[in-house]
């Protein structure tokens, strides 16, 4: 899940990281009024989409009164800002968030990712930071550092001594950098976050560090520990089947191919993807049902895909064990198809745990499918019918 610049930067001020006083808006008057409310001669409008490559784009403004602000706030609001992050259909701009100017010095890129070849949370920094750190690693990769964290130990204070000290800190400066360092490991472990990106961390002319723009990505996976993320969703900013496979409780990320996709498993389901792209078809989706699912939440997954206009076959892969057996996935098939309608062919591979029932109970209904008998059998199949050749 994605947060709002705004909402990662008043996370992070809870945990101690310096940043500039702002309030977001939603209107040209919001906007004005809480320039008027921060005070001073210089803001900056920033256009709160979920998306980088902003300032680029026309999504960041500086301002000097807060008329200044509220004309530069109504020619975002309502536009649709197009980013080399957001597709050439753009995002919404529906709130800018207005903050006040620092005075930069230098800018500093600082992010804490999880480093999946390590298995740790790992940092990564730079002294060249801002809007051109994606060419600059490109250009100098060795001026990128690196820094893992031992899981058992946390962040070590010689670990991040020398990260500040290799990125040119030194006193007071280096001592503020550490702290930082601090918050962001630690607000990352506590938030189940799979990245926090600041970028950049400005210097100040009078030496303070200040976080000046920051990109935040949590694990929604953990909404059971983290009841406050409600708050922070922003549905106006996902896909609506994201939204609907999340009230349903599928994982699902869609894709830009024609065969739809549906299977009992996340490791299962990363297989099937790979079985069809080695037999020349392409997947419309990532569509993994959990192992206590309803047929009501496998139905909602199937209409999804059936409801896909790219969609030209669907392949279900039902692999019945433990709490979810074969006859769920089946009765949830049969649903959707009664609820949907059959327009596309449905190749259907069941094993394990109520696979004879699940097969049956679709013949008996005189449900429409394609059965499989094994992985390779239903990714040819797939892929024939998306081709028009089943």
């Amino acid at each position: 899940m994605n947060l709002h610049e705004y909402q990662a930067k008043e996370l992070l001020k809870q945990y101690g990281v310096a940043v500039p006083p702002g309030a977001v808006a939603s209107t040209p008057d919001e906007a004005a009024a809480a320039a008027k409310e921060l005070g001073g001669d210089s803001f900056v409008v920033k256009a709160q989409v979920h998306a980088g490559g902003r300032g680029r784009a026309g999504g960041v403004k500086m301002a000097a009164t807060p008329k200044d602000v509220a004309e530069a706030a109504a020619k975002m609001l309502g536009t649709r800002l197009v980013t080399t992050q957001t597709g050439a259909e753009g995002k919404e701009v529906r709130r800018v968030y207005v903050e006040k100017a620092c005075d930069v010095a230098k800018e500093i890129y600082l992010a804490t990712l999880v480093d999946r070849s390590l298995g740790r949370v790992a940092f990564l920094a730079s002294a060249e930071g801002g809007a051109d750190i994606e060419e600059a690693a490109a250009r100098t990769p060795d001026k990128i550092l690196k820094l893992a964290v031992d899981p058992e130990t946390g962040l070590e204070d010689a670990g991040g001594r020398k990260l500040a000290t290799d990125l040119g800190l030194t006193g007071l400066q280096a001592d503020a950098a550490r702290s930082i360092m601090i918050a962001v490991y630690k607000a990352f472990v506590e938030n189940d976050a799979s990245l926090i990106e600041i970028n950049p961390i400005a210097v100040t002319a009078k030496g303070d560090l200040v976080a000046l723009d920051v990109k935040m990505i949590v694990d929604d996976n953990a909404l059971h520990r983290h009841p406050e993320w409600e708050k922070l969703w922003d549905e106006a900013e996902v896909d609506p089947d994201e939204i609907e496979a999340r009230r349903f409780e599928l994982n699902y990320v869609p894709m830009d191919g024609d065969i739809g996709v549906m299977v009992t498993g996340a490791g299962l389901a990363l297989g099937i993807l790979d079985l069809i792209k080695d037999r020349g078809g392409n997947a419309a989706d990532f569509m993994d049902v959990r192992p206590v699912a309803t047929r009501e939440q496998v139905a909602a997954g199937i209409k999804m895909l059936l409801a896909n206009p790219k969609v030209k076959a669907v392949l279900v892969v039902a692999i019945g064990g433990g709490v979810l057996r074969c006859d769920t996935i089946a009765e949830g098939i049969a649903l959707a198809r009664k609820e949907a309608g059959g327009h596309v062919p449905m190749i259907v591979r069941a094993a394990g745990t109520a696979k004879e029932l699940g097969e049956l109970a679709l013949r008996n209904q005189g449900v429409d499918v394609i059965f499989a008998d094994d992985l390779a059998d239903a990714a040819d199949k797939a892929v024939a019918a998306a081709k028009g050749k089943a």
